[in-house]
């Protein structure tokens, strides 16, 4: 019943695939095998199926390999935009720094001034009270002075009468000595216009002072409120950016201030009031502003202060690429951020502070423990040299070590974790928060 189904397919065939005989021959026989028609079908089908598949195996892999470098490419255009974005974020750094210096000494050269105008004020102010004594006292002589004019007038008026007979009082009175009292009320009265006309004229010349003083004094205030202004400005800007960083890093600015304050040691404290006044203690506008001034220059030097002793700043300045983040990896907490560039990269501290650990630790190979203020640890781990020792006091900046694959590493790369009061956060909080500012 199975070998006439076959015969018929043969039979159908044999116009496609005709019946093929293969001879094998040997040192004593010769033998031959026979391909029917369906044998050939079978063969032919399953040449062309794995023929097939090549060709769909070769374009997949081809693809992918494709696909590969363009992933590649694209992640070499990723870390050459980084590192230009890092390059462009340290030029704007250098540049607030820069401002913030300036600004700085712009204000010490603002205090300077101010200082100098007050003291030319104050002289001022003493030079109008005694030109309005003067005025006073020339006021005074002046009324006198036209007083004894009118009373020479009404005696050069009754000597005339008397002199001209018209007088009738008493005749008794000598002509000589009349006209000796005439000539000495005419030379009284000559030099009492003469002094008149100086008093007159050294109260026209107190007035025209006093109005020059009144000038300068206005000019002088515009000059203070301008540069009272552009000092305000400066300090905002310069304040502002901080207040931003701290915050976005989940530190209490009250805090963090109060701490910085308590633990000065030689490194610039407080800036001193301004409480030199004219009105008994009671402090002029102008010093409320420079007051004011003086107090944000304060929280920005408290601050500066702040910033080295956080850690900021990142803890290579090579170039590296980032390969794994802070959270959950493979079902496990990653802890830190990982850091990967060439063998021996240096590695610096990313903040002020003192080494508590500095050695080989399970895991983390080669180890650098930072403790530093507001309760904040830095770790530096899988490292190939360690450059300092427990007890050290670093400072942000400095080099503690070289990057290397040693403990639970898979390759060479730079383990950093930031924790605070011993829990473990995100070091990249406080990398990106110092972006628009370092």
């Amino acid at each position: 019943m199975t070998i006439k189904p076959i015969y018929k397919l043969n039979t159908l065939l044999e116009r496609y695939f005709p019946e093929q005989r293969v001879f094998l021959r040997s040192d004593h026989e010769t033998r031959y095998v026979r391909l029917s028609p369906v044998t050939q079908l079978l063969g032919f089908t399953g040449t062309t199926i794995l023929g097939a598949w090549l060709i769909i195996a070769s374009a997949i892999i081809l693809m992918d390999s494709i696909g590969s470098g363009n992933l590649r490419d694209q992640a070499s255009r990723d870390l050459a935009l980084f590192e230009s974005r890092v390059n462009e974020l340290a030029s704007e750094r250098d540049m607030r720094a820069a401002e913030a210096a300036a600004a700085q000494e712009r204000f010490n050269t603002a205090l300077a001034q101010i200082s100098t105008m007050q003291s030319e004020l104050l002289s001022s102010e003493e030079r109008v009270r005694e030109l309005g004594k003067g005025i006073t006292v020339v006021q005074s002589t002046l009324r006198r002075t036209m007083k004894d004019r009118d009373a020479a007038r009404a005696n050069t008026v009754t000597l005339q009468a008397k002199l001209d007979g018209t007088d009738t009082g008493p005749k008794s009175v000598d002509p000589e000595i009349i006209g000796e009292t005439v000539d000495v009320l005419s030379a009284a009265l000559t030099s009492t216009a003469v002094e008149r006309d100086t008093m007159v004229m050294l109260a026209n010349q107190a007035e025209q002072v006093a109005q020059t003083l009144q000038d300068d004094l206005r000019l002088m205030e515009e000059k203070n409120d301008r540069i009272f202004s552009q000092l305000e400005d400066a300090v905002v800007v310069s304040v502002e950016p901080l207040d931003k960083m701290f915050t976005a890093a989940g530190l209490s600015t009250k805090s963090l201030l109060n701490t910085v304050r308590s633990g000065l040691s030689g490194q610039g404290g407080p800036l001193t009031p301004i409480t030199f006044s004219t009105k008994g203690g009671i402090l002029d506008p102008d010093s409320l502003r420079a007051n004011s001034i003086i107090e944000k220059m304060d929280r920005l030097n408290m601050y500066r202060i702040a910033a080295q002793k956080a850690p900021f700043a990142l803890p290579l300045k090579s170039s590296f690429r980032y390969t794994s983040g802070f959270g959950q990896r493979w079902g496990r907490m990653h802890e830190g951020t990982d850091f990967a560039a060439s063998y021996g990269t240096p590695i610096y501290s990313t903040a002020d502070g003192v080494v508590t650990f500095a050695g080989w630790s399970t895991g983390y190979g080669r180890l650098v423990k930072i403790q530093h203020e507001f309760g904040i640890e830095t770790r530096y781990a899988h490292q190939s040299q360690l450059m300092v020792k427990v007890g050290q006091r670093v400072s942000r900046g400095q080099q503690i070590g070289a990057m290397g694959n040693s403990g639970r590493s898979t390759g060479t790369h730079l383990h950093y974790e930031v924790r605070v009061g011993g829990k473990a956060v995100n070091p990249m909080t406080y990398i990106k928060a110092a972006n628009d500012v370092f």
